[in-house]
């Protein structure tokens, strides 16, 4: 299994290492961007080391976590090549990857329960991107990205 980079903020924390454990267990190797604690820290920073480790290609995906997964989701997307989607449910993150081929999942701690956590992460893992339509519309994101003179990662 690819390997896939995780990291959180100081509200997302005790989730990150709950997901950790999961993916683990599931075989997958975890690239842990941080935090490693519960004390205060800029989610910008650790949504651009999981983007940074995913564009690299160090991971195949990543997930972020935060209060609400907005904050991780607004930070993450600035990197260009990054499709970063914010998921309330199960429906949500497999629709992410089917239509948008989103590369890295977001996560409210303060939102989502550690069981809900899972099914959407567990989900979002196990979606392909569709391609076909999809993949036009994937394609005019990452010219959004050549047009600020900044590299793209390429649709799966």
């Amino acid at each position: 299994m690819s390997a896939i980079a995780l990291g959180a903020d100081h509200a997302g924390f005790p989730l990150k290492e709950d997901l950790k454990v999961w993916l683990i267990e599931q075989g997958y190797e975890v690239v842990d961007c941080g935090t490693q604690s519960s004390d205060s820290v800029d989610y910008p920073d650790y949504a651009a080391a999981v983007a940074g480790t995913v564009t690299a290609g160090k991971a195949a995906r990543g997930v972020l976590v935060c209060g609400t997964g907005i904050g991780m989701a607004i930070a993450a997307n600035k990197v260009p090549g990054i499709r970063a989607a914010a998921c309330t449910d199960a429906y949500t993150a497999r629709l992410s990857r089917e239509h948008n081929d989103a590369n890295v999942l977001t996560l409210g701690a303060r939102v989502t329960a550690r069981e809900a956590a899972v099914e959407i992460l567990a989900t979002w893992l196990g979606a392909e991107f569709a391609g076909g339509r999809h993949a036009r519309r994937v394609e005019k994101l990452a010219e959004l990205d050549r047009a600020r003179g900044k590299p793209h990662a390429p649709a799966r």
